[in-house]
């Protein structure tokens, strides 16, 4: 359930490069969801797009490209779930979501230097949909994420890592952040 919300500077993107970069970043969001063309994937796959005025967006002091090259001004937000990526993964979105944006708009990679791409982990316990919370586990049956490939195994053993920490740490029952399988189990050890 990655969403990428992009800032970028009023008057950078004219009708037809926004769409063309809406198209490629929710490709972008679809690989990073294990090529999730499924309904549930598709309906995840969410770029959100905010034009800042030039006197709301201020780099290195300045409210000018002074201090930075050409299409500096945009700044991706990437929302994923905590524990849905590998550092290997992240650094793939990184190049992925960049590319999408300097392609999108006829750059070279070195033209958008300062274009920023963050990622930020949402905590397992803090998606919500229809009201109600949906876990990492629940995401990946609605994407089709298969629970015995090596992306949903690595997912597990990171979620059990931080099951044991919580139960070596004496965490309380409830304080959330497992995936639900797990949540029952932390509580045990923890007694």
């Amino acid at each position: 359930m990655p969403v990428i919300q992009l800032y970028y500077a009023k008057g950078m993107l004219d009708p037809a490069s926004k769409n063309e970069m809406g198209k490629r970043l929710t490709e972008v969001l679809l690989t990073m969801e294990g090529g999730a063309r499924t309904p549930g994937g598709l309906a995840f796959a969410s770029v959100l797009f905010t034009e800042v005025p030039a006197e709301d967006w201020w780099v290195g002091g300045k409210i000018d490209d002074t201090p930075i090259r050409t299409h500096g001004r945009l700044l991706a937000r990437v929302s994923i779930p905590e524990g849905y990526m590998s550092q290997q993964h992240k650094s793939e979105v990184h190049a992925s979501v960049h590319a999408a944006m300097m392609e999108s708009l006829g750059a070279t990679h070195e033209d958008g230097s300062g274009a920023l791409v963050i990622i930020e982990e949402v905590s397992e316990g803090n998606w919500g949909a229809g009201g109600h919370t949906i876990s990492l586990a629940a995401i990946a049956n609605t994407v089709g994420l298969a629970k015995d490939g090596e992306r949903f195994k690595w997912v597990e053993a990171y979620f059990q890592a931080k099951a044991r920490q919580y139960a070596a740490s004496h965490y309380p029952p409830g304080t959330g952040g497992l995936l639900p399988a797990l949540s029952a189990t932390s509580a045990t050890q923890g007694e």
